[in-house]
């Protein structure tokens, strides 16, 4: 990897991933976007977040002054600030933006996506990578999503991403060890209480 994307890449990880070390595909994916290499982020549909955009959890400029004032919209908002210490997304893509679920109680960094109505969706695969490209295999005009995902994991392999999971039934499939959907009506219910809601 280039050495001159070295500062930028740390600064990314400190911005979007509280200073965690960057997955390797995250490191290609960005280097990618930063040279101006858009065949990758085509093939993802990524468009991966610049310095200082705000995180869409904590983004509140889209209501109005009696939204805000809203004790209901408060504890949404109040709700979503909390969750977005474990949801750490870093690009805008699939059905809103993508990244990371990183609960303290998750073995692992997993995939994750939240949609423009604030939904959560897990996502297949280990890596970010691997997430967004089995949903961009069901988007293929190919009516079998497993020829879909191989046919563009060899396309990631020959742009310089190989995925780990070549084959779609090879992708991690498992449960999330805390549900963040669940989680997020958890901590919106909690601000309620504490608010006084009923």
């Amino acid at each position: 990897m280039d050495a001159t994307y070295d500062e930028r890449l740390a600064e990314f990880a400190r911005e979007r991933l509280d200073g965690r070390p960057l997955p390797d595909d995250l490191r290609v994916l960005l280097v990618a976007q930063w040279e101006g290499r858009n065949d990758l982020g085509r093939l993802l549909d990524l468009a991966f977040f610049g310095p200082g955009e705000l995180h869409p959890l904590l983004d509140t400029g889209y209501l109005s002054e009696a939204e805000l004032a809203d004790p209901e919209m408060q504890a949404v908002n109040a709700g979503a600030a909390r969750m977005a210490a474990y949801l750490k997304l870093v690009a805008e893509g699939g059905k809103g933006w993508v990244g990371y679920w990183l609960h303290p109680d998750e073995p692992g960094c997993r995939p994750i996506e939240l949609d423009t109505e604030f939904t959560l969706w897990p996502m297949s695969g280990s890596t970010l990578s691997e997430g967004v490209a089995a949903e961009q295999a069901h988007l293929r005009d190919e009516p079998d999503v497993r020829l879909a995902y191989g046919r563009l994991a060899e396309e990631l392999a020959a742009l310089g991403l190989p995925l780990g999971a070549r084959e779609y039934d090879a992708l991690d499939d498992g449960d999330y060890a805390v549900d963040p959907e669940k989680l997020m009506e958890n901590l919106v219910e909690e601000e309620r209480a504490r608010l006084g809601l009923g």
